[in-house]
């Protein structure tokens, strides 16, 4: 009987824990208040908390299709299952939902996609998406589907979405019940876009090649500081980015527009930077450029202008729901005045064929100074860490001029190849590309042809796994040489609208390349071998006969001190020339056509 009880008794402290280790809140009052309908007929489950809680996937579900039953401007579409059988929901809002897309039959609207629950614990999104979807087909929200469309996935992460519980983020004002950051697969889909190895992945790329959406906004809530601001949101910026129409609009036209709306609402919006040292916020901020793993990086690098929407932890759950409502709203109402622009921003980026391509941008030394909406802190001591930590105040604290170190210095750069070729038995590549949507065609009977190739001069493997795989860098060397290609061989030319995209997961430096995923580790692993008796015989014979071989020997074994003592040393040496070796050893098999 008293392991019965034991639980109950350590619980119910920790909850009381829980509710008051977080910061001091500010006042918060805001227009969108009157959003929250507790009366109307189509009342969302979270309203009825007064957005305190979030229905689970049933509820949300049952809700969605309830809805989408009673209007023709909806429809409802499983765009694929999770690795535990659910359905991941995408729901389509327009005056003619049948046409949504681009090409041939299509309505050629401006369409915004919008995601939520990619971290499911981070579910803000869904709640702000029944609340707008329902004042369009049963308020006075009609008009914003006038001239635009909207594709919405209330929670990408539905099995992380059904894990959930009061304390899966310590950090986060609410909702009562969170779900989980990583998948039942513990995959963080936030890592996965450019290896797309989970079903969920693979199932957002497929609706974004099925719809080619103009706009694409994945919604978050922050870690971290604390700070004004209750939803900051950003995107790849024009001076770091593989899309500089896009992000040139969304800087110049969204950004200010967005920003003035959710001033007018009460909101506080802000940029999405992180500070430099935890510990002296004065130091300034650091802005990040995102790679392909990543939203942001990978609709930058695809041509899909993307924004990532950070709403603030440490705000109430009530209040960030109602600011990303704002967001939605207004996002469909700027798309209806300036989408057919942001088309042609978009088009200008995919008709873009760059002779070079950089695929990761390091910190500039120089800082911008911004003006930032700051709250003050405290550096305290903790005899538990022995040693200091700061301490929220819960008061405002404005930084007229403080440094932001963006990302934006060229740190790896490459000349883009006409083409990449890769072999046949690259079955689980060739399928990743298949995902993304990128064209290629494939060899009808062998051929050959000259092509360069990549040799690892050096690579480390890392020291763990991370997101399921486990990382690889090197340096390399190229050569050209001519080589046999086998029929079923796929060349994936660059000169198409997702070349930009093919250069990022093909070319093996990059930080999210399908090699430095570890798509390729057959490379570093030789199985065949020699034996002394059969490889001495074979050396004095070539050193008789073989004069530059020779040469090439007794200049090793002068320049070289190992190879002058080391006689396993000197027998590998002659090995890696003879005709016995793996010549595939260390060779990236992905040939490159220049």
């Amino acid at each position: 009987m008293k392991n019965r009880w034991l639980f109950p008794l350590l619980l119910l402290p920790v909850v009381a824990l829980a509710a008051d280790t977080l910061p001091p809140l500010l006042p918060w009052q805001g227009s969108t208040e009157s959003l929250i309908k507790p009366k109307h007929p189509w009342v969302t489950p979270a309203e009825l908390s007064n957005l305190t809680e979030t229905p689970d996937y049933t509820a949300t579900v049952s809700y969605l299709q309830k809805l989408v039953a009673s209007s023709e401007l909806l429809r409802m579409e499983s765009i694929g299952k999770s690795p535990q059988g659910r359905d991941i929901w995408l729901i389509k809002a327009s005056m003619q939902p049948e046409l949504i897309g681009k090409g041939q039959g299509k309505s050629g609207r401006p369409t915004l996609l919008v995601q939520a629950g990619i971290h499911s614990g981070e579910i803000d999104g869904k709640d702000a998406g029944l609340m707008l979807l329902r004042d369009i087909v049963h308020g006075d929200k009609q008009a914003l589907l006038a001239q635009v469309d909207l594709l919405f996935i209330p929670i990408l992460s539905v099995d992380a979405h059904e894990r959930k519980g009061k304390f899966n983020r310590m950090n986060q004002r609410g909702p009562v019940d969170q779900g989980w950051r990583s998948t039942a697969q513990n995959l963080n889909l936030n890592r996965d876009y450019a290896k797309a190895d989970s079903l969920e992945m693979q199932a957002v790329l497929k609706a974004i090649n099925s719809y080619q959406p103009d706009l694409y906004m994945d919604v978050h809530v922050t870690d971290g500081e604390d700070y004004q601001y209750d939803i900051t949101y950003g995107f790849n910026e024009p001076f770091a980015s593989q899309s500089p129409n896009g992000a040139s609009w969304l800087a110049t036209v969204y950004r200010p527009a967005l920003d003035q709306a959710l001033s007018d609402a009460g909101h506080i919006p802000g940029p999405l930077v992180f500070a430099l040292d935890p510990l002296d916020f004065a130091k300034g901020l650091q802005g990040s450029t995102s790679t392909p793993r990543f939203s942001t990086g990978y609709g930058d690098v695809r041509h899909l202008p993307t924004i990532l929407v950070e709403n603030h932890s440490l705000k109430p759950y009530r209040q960030r729901v109602l600011g990303t409502y704002v967001l939605l709203q207004h996002s469909l109402q700027l798309l209806a005045q300036q989408g057919k622009a942001l088309q042609l921003a978009k088009k200008a980026d995919e008709n873009a064929r760059p002779q070079r391509q950089v695929l990761a941008f390091k910190a500039a030394e120089q800082p911008d100074l911004i003006a930032f909406k700051g709250i003050s802190y405290e550096i305290a001591h903790s005899d538990i860490i022995n040693g200091p930590y700061v301490k929220w105040t819960g008061q405002p604290k404005e930084y007229a001029a403080l440094p932001v170190f963006w990302e934006k210095v060229p740190a790896l750069e490459v000349e883009v190849p006409k083409a990449y070729w890769i072999p046949p038995q690259y079955q689980d590549v060739i399928t990743r590309l298949q995902h993304h949507g990128i064209q290629f065609s494939r060899l009808e009977k062998s051929g050959k042809l000259e092509l360069q190739q990549l040799s690892a001069s050096s690579h480390e493997l890392a020291s763990r796994s991370f997101e399921g795989r486990v990382g690889v860098k090197a340096t390399f060397t190229p050569n050209w040489s001519e080589f046999a290609l086998p029929a079923g061989t796929v060349r994936v030319s660059t000169d198409q609208p997702l070349g930009a995209l093919a250069v990022a997961l093909l070319q093996p430096e990059g930080p999210d390349s399908l090699f430095s995923w570890g798509f390729f580790h057959g490379m570093f692993e030789r199985t065949e071998y020699f034996e002394t008796y059969a490889m001495l015989p074979w050396i004095e014979q070539e050193l008789k006969t073989n004069k530059t071989l020779a040469t090439d020997f007794a200049a090793a074994v002068k320049a070289d001190a190992k190879l002058a003592k080391d006689g396993q040393a000197r027998l590998h040496w002659f090995y890696q020339r003879s005709p016995f070796y793996d010549q595939t050893y260390l060779k990236y098999p992905v040939l490159i056509e220049r």
